[in-house]
């Protein structure tokens, strides 16, 4: 079983930062990519940022100067600086990542990665 837990939204003003942290954890063999998302109210869930295991980073064209994706792949935690807030980032922002796991069939255990969802973390940005 794999968690994903996500910590550090909360209420700011246009032009401050927080900073989101993402911890995986569970039963695997490791973790690969993993990412943001946000999905603002009334609108489909989003691309923020990704960086694979290699470190490898990608953002959305909104966010590119303004965020930051970072990971320490020995804790399994990837975060998301974000500077120079706007109100059109308020959002909920989830963590998502791939999961190397090991299943059970009839033919013996099996390699499979599958996608797994953090709850989310609210972030608004308002004056």
């Amino acid at each position: 079983q794999v968690h994903l837990v996500e910590s550090g939204g909360g209420s700011v003003q246009p032009g401050e930062s927080l900073l989101l942290s993402c911890a995986a954890s569970g039963s695997v063999r490791g973790f690969g990519d993993m990412g943001w998302y946000r999905q603002a109210p009334g609108k489909g869930r989003e691309l923020v940022a990704s960086i694979t295991v290699g470190g490898v980073r990608d953002y959305a064209d909104y966010v590119k100067g303004r965020f930051n994706i970072s990971r320490d792949s020995a804790m399994n935690i990837i975060y998301l600086q974000m500077n120079s807030l706007k109100p059109e980032d308020t959002a909920d922002y989830f963590c998502k990542a791939e999961a190397f796991e090991t299943v059970a069939t009839k033919w013996g255990p099996q390699p499979r990665t599958n996608a797994y969802w953090g709850q989310g973390t609210r972030v608004t940005v308002s004056s």
